[in-house]
């Protein structure tokens, strides 16, 4: 199973217009419909809120969106520690708020995270400046996390 980042799913509803490729959109639909695609309630709401075409894409095919549980907020608040980030002081060249609980979410719900944050091939001395790739890489979080056309290598659909 894996969770969309709402970088991912904006990505992929501005570079694979649903009227250009609706056979990938299909398919995007049943994996939805079958529970292999899933999204947080935050990114959604960021999807929905920058994209409201995609958000209703998203409503109408009944996308399940993980709401924040205790078991999130206190991954959430374990990476926060782990970056050296204190109370609500994120670097605004790293990952926010809404970037550590939808790691979080990944984590606890043991999903395949799928963002288009850009890789960090050299690392910041300071944790806090991590993108999302560079968190979930970390051996103490380990969550997988790909690109979006990546994951549709992975799955081996040919769309034509």
């Amino acid at each position: 199973m894996v969770a969309f980042d709402a970088s991912s799913m904006i990505h992929a509803w501005d570079n694979y217009p649903i009227e250009n490729f609706p056979p990938l959109w299909g398919w995007l639909a049943s994996e939805i419909v079958s529970r292999k695609i899933v999204i947080s309630q935050i990114a959604y709401e960021e999807v929905d809120r920058k994209m409201p075409d995609c958000g209703r894409w998203l409503r109408d095919n009944a996308i399940q969106r993980i709401q924040i549980s205790n078991d999130i907020l206190a991954e959430a608040s374990q990476i926060k520690r782990l970056l050296g980030i204190i109370d609500d002081n994120y670097h605004p060249k790293g990952v926010g708020e809404n970037d550590i609980l939808i790691i979080s979410t990944s984590k606890v719900h043991n999903l395949k995270l799928i963002t288009e944050e850009p890789l960090q091939f050299d690392l910041p001395g300071n944790m806090s400046k991590y993108k999302i790739p560079a968190v979930c890489g970390l051996p103490e979080l380990h969550v997988d996390c790909i690109k979006f056309i990546n994951f549709i290598k992975e799955s081996g659909e040919v769309f034509s």
